[in-house]
Protein backbone atom coordinates (compact mmCIF):
# COMPACT_ATOMS: atom_id res chain seq x y z
CA UNK A 1 0.00 0.00 0.00
CA UNK A 2 1.23 3.49 -0.81
CA UNK A 3 0.69 6.31 1.66
CA UNK A 4 1.13 9.79 0.31
CA UNK A 5 1.50 11.81 3.50
CA UNK A 6 3.57 9.71 5.90
CA UNK A 7 7.09 8.60 5.11
CA UNK A 8 8.50 5.34 6.52
CA UNK A 9 10.15 7.05 9.48
CA UNK A 10 6.94 8.87 10.44
CA UNK A 11 4.98 5.62 10.15
CA UNK A 12 7.43 3.96 12.54
CA UNK A 13 7.10 6.81 15.05
CA UNK A 14 3.32 6.61 14.91
CA UNK A 15 3.26 2.83 15.39
CA UNK A 16 5.72 3.09 18.31
CA UNK A 17 3.69 5.86 19.96
CA UNK A 18 0.46 3.89 19.56
CA UNK A 19 2.14 0.84 21.11
CA UNK A 20 3.25 2.96 24.06
CA UNK A 21 -0.41 3.72 24.86
CA UNK A 22 -0.86 0.11 25.98
CA UNK A 23 1.53 0.73 28.88
CA UNK A 24 0.16 4.20 29.61
CA UNK A 25 -3.59 3.81 29.86
CA UNK A 26 -3.97 7.15 31.63
CA UNK A 27 -2.77 9.02 28.54
CA UNK A 28 -5.02 6.92 26.32
CA UNK A 29 -7.99 7.71 28.57
CA UNK A 30 -7.26 11.46 28.58
CA UNK A 31 -7.07 11.51 24.79
CA UNK A 32 -10.26 9.47 24.44
CA UNK A 33 -12.19 11.77 26.77
CA UNK A 34 -11.58 14.80 24.57
CA UNK A 35 -14.97 15.85 23.23
CA UNK A 36 -13.55 17.41 20.11
CA UNK A 37 -10.26 17.84 18.35
CA UNK A 38 -9.50 21.21 19.97
CA UNK A 39 -9.71 19.72 23.47
CA UNK A 40 -6.77 17.45 22.69
CA UNK A 41 -4.49 20.47 22.35
CA UNK A 42 -5.00 21.14 26.07
CA UNK A 43 -3.89 17.71 27.33
CA UNK A 44 -0.53 16.65 28.67
CA UNK A 45 -1.00 13.39 26.75
CA UNK A 46 -0.85 15.33 23.49
CA UNK A 47 2.41 17.02 24.45
CA UNK A 48 3.84 13.59 25.26
CA UNK A 49 2.80 12.56 21.74
CA UNK A 50 4.66 15.56 20.30
CA UNK A 51 7.82 14.50 22.14
CA UNK A 52 7.71 11.07 20.48
CA UNK A 53 7.35 12.26 16.89
CA UNK A 54 9.73 14.37 14.76
CA UNK A 55 9.57 18.17 15.02
CA UNK A 56 8.00 18.59 11.60
CA UNK A 57 5.45 15.80 11.86
CA UNK A 58 3.93 15.10 9.39
CA UNK A 59 6.54 16.50 7.05
CA UNK A 60 4.26 16.87 4.00
CA UNK A 61 1.67 18.89 5.87
CA UNK A 62 1.44 22.67 5.59
CA UNK A 63 3.10 24.33 8.59
CA UNK A 64 0.00 26.17 9.81
CA UNK A 65 -1.99 22.91 10.13
CA UNK A 66 0.71 20.70 11.63
CA UNK A 67 -0.09 21.12 15.34
CA UNK A 68 -3.85 20.80 14.96
CA UNK A 69 -3.68 17.76 12.66
CA UNK A 70 -1.19 16.11 15.02
CA UNK A 71 -3.71 16.61 17.84
CA UNK A 72 -6.46 15.06 15.74
CA UNK A 73 -4.22 12.09 14.94
CA UNK A 74 -3.35 11.55 18.61
CA UNK A 75 -6.99 11.79 19.66
CA UNK A 76 -8.39 9.49 16.99
CA UNK A 77 -5.61 6.90 17.20
CA UNK A 78 -6.14 6.64 20.97
CA UNK A 79 -9.45 4.93 20.10
CA UNK A 80 -7.68 2.26 18.01
CA UNK A 81 -6.88 -0.98 19.82
CA UNK A 82 -4.92 -3.43 17.65
CA UNK A 83 -3.29 -2.35 14.41
CA UNK A 84 -4.91 -4.27 11.55
CA UNK A 85 -2.69 -3.85 8.49
CA UNK A 86 -4.54 -6.17 6.12
CA UNK A 87 -6.89 -3.61 4.57
CA UNK A 88 -7.09 0.13 4.11
CA UNK A 89 -9.44 2.05 6.40
CA UNK A 90 -12.35 2.46 3.92
CA UNK A 91 -12.08 -1.21 2.93
CA UNK A 92 -12.37 -2.16 6.60
CA UNK A 93 -15.59 -0.16 6.86
CA UNK A 94 -17.15 -2.35 4.16
CA UNK A 95 -15.68 -5.74 5.12
CA UNK A 96 -17.99 -7.75 7.40
CA UNK A 97 -16.52 -8.62 10.79
CA UNK A 98 -19.13 -11.23 11.77
CA UNK A 99 -21.90 -12.11 9.40
CA UNK A 100 -22.84 -10.58 6.07
CA UNK A 101 -23.23 -6.88 6.85
CA UNK A 102 -20.61 -4.20 6.44
CA UNK A 103 -19.67 -2.57 9.78
CA UNK A 104 -20.61 0.86 8.39
CA UNK A 105 -23.76 1.30 6.35
CA UNK A 106 -23.60 3.03 3.00
CA UNK A 107 -25.57 5.99 4.42
CA UNK A 108 -23.16 6.50 7.33
CA UNK A 109 -20.22 6.09 4.97
CA UNK A 110 -21.58 8.84 2.73
CA UNK A 111 -22.13 11.07 5.78
CA UNK A 112 -18.51 10.49 6.80
CA UNK A 113 -17.33 11.46 3.34
CA UNK A 114 -19.40 14.64 3.39
CA UNK A 115 -18.26 15.87 6.82
CA UNK A 116 -18.47 19.66 6.76
CA UNK A 117 -16.42 20.59 9.83
CA UNK A 118 -13.39 19.21 11.63
CA UNK A 119 -15.50 18.39 14.69
CA UNK A 120 -18.07 16.57 12.55
CA UNK A 121 -15.28 14.60 10.86
CA UNK A 122 -13.71 13.81 14.25
CA UNK A 123 -16.97 12.44 15.70
CA UNK A 124 -17.71 10.36 12.62
CA UNK A 125 -14.23 8.84 12.54
CA UNK A 126 -14.60 7.87 16.21
CA UNK A 127 -17.94 6.23 15.34
CA UNK A 128 -16.26 4.38 12.45
CA UNK A 129 -13.45 3.14 14.70
CA UNK A 130 -16.03 1.88 17.20
CA UNK A 131 -17.95 0.08 14.46
CA UNK A 132 -14.69 -1.74 13.68
CA UNK A 133 -14.25 -2.60 17.38
CA UNK A 134 -11.08 -0.50 17.37
CA UNK A 135 -9.39 -2.90 14.96
CA UNK A 136 -8.09 -0.38 12.41
CA UNK A 137 -5.10 0.06 10.11
CA UNK A 138 -3.28 2.87 11.93
CA UNK A 139 -1.17 4.06 9.03
CA UNK A 140 -4.06 4.03 6.57
CA UNK A 141 -6.28 5.94 9.00
CA UNK A 142 -3.54 8.46 9.81
CA UNK A 143 -2.87 9.07 6.13
CA UNK A 144 -6.59 9.53 5.47
CA UNK A 145 -6.94 11.98 8.36
CA UNK A 146 -4.06 14.06 7.02
CA UNK A 147 -5.48 13.86 3.49
CA UNK A 148 -8.92 14.99 4.67
CA UNK A 149 -7.43 17.97 6.51
CA UNK A 150 -5.36 18.96 3.48
CA UNK A 151 -8.47 18.96 1.32
CA UNK A 152 -10.53 20.75 3.99
CA UNK A 153 -7.99 23.55 4.47
CA UNK A 154 -6.89 23.84 0.85
CA UNK A 155 -8.24 23.24 -2.59
CA UNK A 156 -9.23 19.76 -3.77
CA UNK A 157 -6.85 18.11 -6.20
CA UNK A 158 -7.76 18.75 -9.83
CA UNK A 159 -7.51 15.04 -10.59
CA UNK A 160 -10.53 13.28 -9.08
CA UNK A 161 -8.53 10.04 -8.67
CA UNK A 162 -6.30 11.82 -6.13
CA UNK A 163 -9.20 12.97 -3.95
CA UNK A 164 -9.87 11.20 -0.69
CA UNK A 165 -13.59 10.79 -1.31
CA UNK A 166 -12.95 9.00 -4.61
CA UNK A 167 -10.31 6.70 -3.11
CA UNK A 168 -12.56 5.94 -0.13
CA UNK A 169 -15.55 5.23 -2.38
CA UNK A 170 -13.46 2.92 -4.55
CA UNK A 171 -12.11 1.06 -1.51
CA UNK A 172 -15.49 0.87 0.23
CA UNK A 173 -17.65 -0.22 -2.70
CA UNK A 174 -15.17 -2.77 -4.03
CA UNK A 175 -14.94 -4.37 -0.56
CA UNK A 176 -18.69 -4.23 0.10
CA UNK A 177 -20.27 -7.71 0.04
CA UNK A 178 -22.20 -8.27 -3.17
CA UNK A 179 -25.44 -9.32 -1.48
CA UNK A 180 -25.73 -6.36 0.88
CA UNK A 181 -28.42 -3.77 0.22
Amino acid sequence: MKYDFLNDKEQSYLIAWHGSLDSNRGERARLRRAENSKDILLTNAFFNFLQKVPDKFPEKLFEENRLFVSAVLAGLLSHVKPNNTTLRFAQQLATPIDGKKAPMSELRFQQLQKSQTTDDFYRRIIRAIRLLNGNVNIISLANDIIHWHQEYEHQLDRQPSKRLAVRWATDYFTALPKNSD
